[in-house]
């Protein structure tokens, strides 16, 4: 036996009528409820005029021999039942009902590898603070903004470390992403090419319909041992798409302040040319990022560029408790039946 059986099955008690029940149904019929007023004060204006304007007959009696008894009382009995009835057929006519919907959003999906440069150079301070924590605070809200999509994490330098595998565990990412530092690849240099063949070589063997490296490099590729177009046409061939974002400004860039709190500069070059070619192999996009909103920027266009079609699936179940006032509307009814013929209803008013 169900829950709502169960219910119903203890139908016979007081506590259907109480406020913090009634206020818990969802109406179906919810008009039927404003003729409650109505028809009680409409039955109260009656029995009023019945009792003003009825034939009353007169008996002389001395007036101490006239007292109160607590039975005349019992004539209101009848009158209350078949009230009661009334608003029980217009509970049971509003349909009180209870709905419980649950819904399912699901999605197939996207496999997203995020590269990101840790080399001496993005500890510059074009971005605030620096380069490496600007990336990390977009790649942080970019998590945020996915459901359901795997995301890995590929840090690089000198070498190229898989940081995490491809997971919808997504406060572990940002644990992950969080946590990173200069420190974590010891040997200097840049080496993009590496940092592509260990994405690739995470996502060669998923099955995922879409997807999708993000690589972001202050730098040209000067380290590692696999040359980042090879790589990336070796991206290419498992259906991988590449997005590359070269993050910096030209010319002179602050790098920290010296021994005597003057801002130090040196000047950057970048080369765009070997990530533009990455992106065109990849069939992806190239993008330049000066600043901390350019790179935010850049970050939500490809966000809405690879968004997978969320679906969602609803269940609404819908419980009736009209019957219950049914119920109660015929016990009304019969008592009232059974007490209209009986003194009750004839005893004198006093």
């Amino acid at each position: 036996m169900g829950d709502f059986d169960k219910e119903v099955g203890n139908w016979f008690s007081l506590h259907w009528f109480s406020p913090s029940v009634l206020q818990n149904y969802q109406w179906e019929f919810g008009f039927f409820l404003y003729l409650i007023p109505i028809i009680l004060i409409a039955l109260i204006i009656r029995w009023s005029l019945n009792y003003f304007f009825s034939p009353k007959l007169s008996i002389a009696l001395n007036e101490g021999k006239l007292k109160f008894d607590f039975t005349s009382l019992t004539r209101f009995i009848p009158p209350l039942f078949i009230s009661l009835a009334v608003l029980s057929i217009l509970l049971a006519l509003a349909r009180p009902q209870k709905s419980n919907e649950k819904v399912e959003r699901w999605t197939e999906g996207i496999d997203i590898m995020l590269l990101v440069d840790i080399s001496e150079s993005m500890k510059l301070m074009d971005f605030e603070p620096n380069r490496l924590e600007a990336a990390k605070d977009v790649a942080l809200n970019f998590i945020n903004g996915r459901f359901q999509d795997r995301i890995g994490l590929v840090i690089f330098s000198g070498d190229a470390y898989s940081l995490a595998p491809l997971t919808t565990d997504y406060d572990l990412l940002r644990t992950y992403i969080r946590d990173i530092d200069f420190t974590k690849i010891e040997s200097r240099g840049t080496a993009i090419g590496s940092a592509l063949a260990v994405a690739t070589n995470r996502m060669r063997e998923s099955d995922s319909k879409s997807k999708v490296i993000i690589l972001l490099s202050d730098g040209d590729n000067t380290a590692g041992n696999i040359d980042p177009v090879t790589a990336a046409k070796l991206a290419h061939a498992y259906n991988i798409k590449i997005y590359t974002i070269a993050i910096g400004k030209e010319g002179k860039v602050p790098m920290g302040r010296g021994p005597f709190g003057r801002i130090r500069y040196i000047d950057n070059n970048l080369d765009e040319s070997t990530l533009r070619e990455i992106a065109s192999i990849g069939e992806g996009n190239f993008f330049r990022a000066t600043n901390n909103r350019a790179l935010e920027h850049i970050f939500n266009l490809i966000d809405k560029y690879e968004k997978a079609e969320i679906k969602e699936t609803r269940f609404k179940d819908t419980t009736d408790y009209y019957s219950i006032y049914l119920n109660w509307a015929i016990v009304f009814f019969l008592a009232w039946l059974l007490l209209k013929s009986t003194f009750m209803v004839n005893v004198l008013q006093d």
